[in-house]
């Protein structure tokens, strides 16, 4: 019995992190987007969506980089 709770637990959490993961993406999303909408031009359509992509593959290149150092020094400490 134990073990499923463990086992309902640890998938409890995996979900409502992801479910509040894509949340926050949304938020994040709607405020980059806005942002860019304030300093450039109307009729930028295409520049600003290729800017926009680049603020936010870069944005995700330095968050799973980081996350990646935590992960290897946590799994360091752990042995």
């Amino acid at each position: 019995m134990q073990s499923f709770r463990q086992t309902y637990l640890a998938t409890m959490t995996a979900l409502a992190t992801a479910g509040f993961g894509l949340l926050a993406a949304g938020a994040w999303n709607t405020a980059i987007s806005d942002l860019l909408k304030t300093f450039l031009p109307k009729g930028t359509g295409v520049i600003s969506e290729l800017f926009y992509a680049l603020i936010v593959t870069t944005l995700a290149i330095v968050v799973i980089n980081a996350l990646g150092k935590l992960a290897d020094k946590t799994e360091s400490i752990i042995k």
